[in-house]
């Protein structure tokens, strides 16, 4: 969840709206965009990153939120029981 905070962070730096499309007013958004976004086809953006839990809940929540389609599904790794607390 602290990642998903992250990424939606640096859309907004980027412009990049929740679905990953760039409605930026600035050149310099778009300067360092590779750092962090792949660019996909329709002047889409996808972050650069893998998302791991040990249980699919956390996950749901992230797909949920108001990011969650800026991920492609297959950047979720997930098992399937979590830790328990421990």
């Amino acid at each position: 969840q602290i990642g998903a905070a992250f990424w939606q962070t640096i859309s907004g730096e980027h412009g990049l709206d929740s679905n990953g499309v760039y409605s930026g007013t600035s050149e310099l958004q778009l300067e360092r965009m590779n750092v962090y976004f792949n660019e996909a086809s329709g002047n889409k953006y996808v972050p650069r990153a893998v998302l791991v839990d040990l249980e699919p809940g956390t996950m749901d929540a992230v797909r949920a939120g108001p990011f969650g389609q800026l991920f492609r599904p297959d950047n979720f790794v997930f098992g399937q029981s979590g830790a328990g607390n421990n």
